[in-house]
């Protein structure tokens, strides 16, 4: 069974830089599109960036240029480089991996950015 666990969020001020991870077990994450998903309080989840399984790289406009999707195949790990952060950002992070079976989803950590 599929276990995704985030880390990485925190506390940080309007501008400043964070880097979650997602690592995966029970699955090798490289064979499947993952993704990072956000959802502020009161908001839905939306969608963030993607790496694909051919390592191509999607991004929401309202990241692109700010926020780094990549993957380490032997850490088996998935990374949201998140800089010039904005307190728009604040929410909890997710990432999710796309099998052709099913979704599978981590628990979240939370980033709040704020003066």
């Amino acid at each position: 069974q599929v276990q995704l666990v985030e880390s990485g969020g925190g506390l940080v001020q309007p501008g400043g830089s964070l880097r979650l991870s997602c690592a995966a077990s029970g699955s090798i994450l490289s064979w499947y599109n993952m993704a990072w998903y956000r959802q502020a309080p009161g908001k839905q989840r939306e969608w963030v960036a993607t790496f694909t399984s051919r390592s191509y790289t999607l991004y929401a406009d309202v990241v692109k240029g700010r926020f780094t999707i990549s993957r380490d195949n032997a850490k088996n790990t998935l990374y949201l480089q998140m800089n010039s952060l904005k307190p728009g950002d604040t929410a909890i992070y997710y990432c999710k991996m796309s099998t052709p079976a099913y979704d599978s989803w981590g628990q979240g950590t939370q980033v709040t950015v704020s003066s």
